[in-house]
């Protein structure tokens, strides 16, 4: 199973990698793989996507015993892409989409609705959509992107009537996962 690990990140610190080795570290300890790891200073989050066949109640007892705060250990579904492009690639991503899920939207409904509106992306085409990582519990997803600034990202979910919650360009130099 994918979990998504969520912790603040405010790029204050003088070198951040260590403290995300650090998670890497305790996610490792608890038997899961890290994925990628996404960092969006303008949103303050750090996203690390991890694989483990076993509850996040080990990631999360991990965390703590490392000292490390988090938001949220949640389980993800992938969409979009297939998991083994996804390790090979390690991240990638040019922006980070946030979308808060209608309460009254079902997985069912979401991923239907996705395989509809998905070849509208052709009429933005200077926009790639990479994947998405839509949580269990449908609060929200994160879209990533790859894409020339903003407002093109802006352009292509108005083509897939999509809204944005929160959108942030992804730290061009991301932690290592290997």
């Amino acid at each position: 199973m994918l979990y998504l690990i969520e912790r603040d990140f405010d790029g204050s610190e003088a070198d951040p990698s260590a403290e995300f080795d650090r998670v890497k570290d305790a996610a490792q300890q608890a038997g899961a793989e890290l994925i990628e790891v996404q960092v969006s200073k303008a949103l303050g989050k750090a996203y690390f996507v991890v694989e483990l066949d076993g509850p996040p109640a080990r990631i999360e007892e991990n965390l703590r015993t490392a000292d490390l705060t988090f938001e949220s250990v949640a389980p993800v579904r992938l969409v979009g892409a297939d998991l083994a492009q996804v390790k090979q690639a390690r991240g990638g991503a040019q922006y980070l989409v946030e979308w808060d899920l209608p309460s009254t939207l079902t997985m069912d409904a979401y991923l239907a609705r996705k395989k509809e509106k998905a070849p509208l992306y052709a009429n933005v085409p200077e926009v790639k959509f990479l994947r998405t990582y839509v949580r269990e519990d449908m609060l929200k997803c994160l879209c990533l992107y790859d894409g020339p600034d903003e407002a093109a990202i802006r352009r292509a979910r108005e083509a897939v009537s999509t809204p944005i919650s929160r959108l942030g360009a992804v730290a061009q130099e991301q932690p290592s996962v290997a």
